[in-house]
């Protein structure tokens, strides 16, 4: 059973991400932490990533509800994030992939996880690919 949620953050922390980098069998997990924008206080996610170059790809799906995740609120209001990948932490700048990269990272990201196509079959939202620039 792969971890989840809480779990999946402890184990990943406690660990340096030698439990959860590798997720679900194939994928790969980073942890997000970005700040409340309502309590100030961070919040950490653990989400399935993509590259493009030397950047980090997440997709704010939340599987395809009418509404985005909390996380993706809380990047919109404060960019300045941290991102774990494995036992790398480091600061990173968080933003909305513009409308011609839109296209190309999507087609990233389904590749790792086609289910982000029926997410998006599933709302209205267009679901946002949101790109992490190392600081």
């Amino acid at each position: 059973m792969p971890l989840y949620g809480k779990e999946h953050v402890d184990r990943y922390l406690a660990t340096d991400g030698a439990e959860g980098h590798e997720w679900n069998g194939d994928v790969k997990a980073l942890l997000l932490t970005t700040t409340g924008r309502k309590t100030g206080e961070e919040r950490i996610s653990p989400l399935i990533y993509g590259r493009d170059g030397d950047d980090y790809l997440v997709v704010a799906s939340k599987g395809g509800h009418p509404q985005p995740p909390a996380w993706y609120l809380n990047l919109v209001e404060n960019p300045t994030v941290t991102v774990q990948v494995g036992a790398d932490r480091f600061t990173a700048h968080a933003r909305t992939a513009t409308a011609e990269e839109k296209p190309r990272v999507w087609s990233t990201m389904t590749a790792i996880w086609p289910a982000y196509d029926d997410y998006q079959a599933k709302t209205e939202r267009e679901i946002p690919v949101v790109v992490l620039e190392r600081r």
